[in-house]
């Protein structure tokens, strides 16, 4: 059995899926969010939502646009690429040739309390990323 997850980060297409209702893992990725809120409620905000800055600029949310007022209320903190994560980022980027996006999204799993969930539609790159660093994830694909 796999323990419950201390931090959930949302990746790329997590972050499309949830700013465009129509989009076709919409309603997946809302549930697994709203399961993550409703755990939150049941232990004191134990679990964190995150989302790498890197990857909410990739996906497009700009959190002042009105089309964000949704993805805005889902109280996802943003994790700065500050100059430990860059380098950390740099770091992979070097090892494993992934993007930016991808990389910094490894250094917020290498410093983040775990067990850590990711919702993404990109696993492999993911567990390569989860290998390299030697932090272990969920993957819930999207």
């Amino acid at each position: 059995m796999r323990a419950a997850p201390r931090t959930v980060v949302l990746d790329n297409e997590a972050i499309q899926a949830l700013v465009d209702v129509a989009h076709h893992h919409h309603r997946r990725v809302l549930a697994a969010v709203e399961a993550t809120a409703a755990r939150n409620l049941r232990r004191a905000g134990t679990v964190q939502l995150v989302v790498p800055t890197a990857v909410r600029v990739e996906a497009g949310w700009d959190r002042r646009a009105r089309q964000s007022a949704a993805i805005n209320r889902l109280r996802a903190s943003d994790s700065p690429l500050d100059r430990p994560a860059a380098d950390r980022a740099a770091d992979v980027v070097t090892a494993l040739g992934v993007s930016v996006a991808d990389a910094h999204l490894g250094s917020l799993l290498a410093t983040t309390p775990g067990p850590h969930t990711v919702l993404t539609s990109d696993e492999a790159d993911v567990r390569r990323i989860s290998g390299h660093i030697g932090t272990p994830v969920t993957v819930f694909l999207v």
